[in-house]
């Protein structure tokens, strides 16, 4: 079972920065592709970002250029940092964990989840 902690939510203006980071225990983190979603109020959760077991790297269109992930398998966490944040980013935030996986974008590929963390961004 691995358990999934996200941190580094919070309210940034419009243009503002800001760096989540979800950290894992039990479970064999390097064998694990990570991935971001995210769900704003009254819309269904969606795809964000996510990083491989091996490193490769997928984006949604929406965040491409201004968000970027990456891992350090030797701190068992997983990093999405968000510039250019814009009014329409402001969601809950999860991180998710697919054993094996090579970064997918399909919801169904992730075998455990995070609680989230709430960023908001002021126009």
């Amino acid at each position: 079972q691995v358990q999934l902690v996200e941190s580094g939510g919070g309210l940034v203006q419009a243009g503002g920065s800001l760096r989540l980071s979800c950290t894992a225990s039990g479970g064999s983190f390097s064998i694990y592709a990570m991935g971001w979603f995210r769900q704003a109020p009254g819309k269904e959760r969606e795809f964000v970002a996510a990083i491989g077991w091996n490193s490769n790297r997928n984006y949604a269109d929406s965040v491409k250029d201004r968000f970027t992930i990456s891992r350090d398998n030797r701190k068992n966490t997983v990093y999405l940092q968000m510039n250019s944040l814009k009014p329409e980013d402001t969601a809950v935030y999860y991180c998710a964990a697919d054993r094996f996986g090579a970064g997918a974008a399909a919801e169904g590929h992730y075998d455990y989840w995070g609680q989230g963390t709430q960023v908001t961004v002021s126009s």
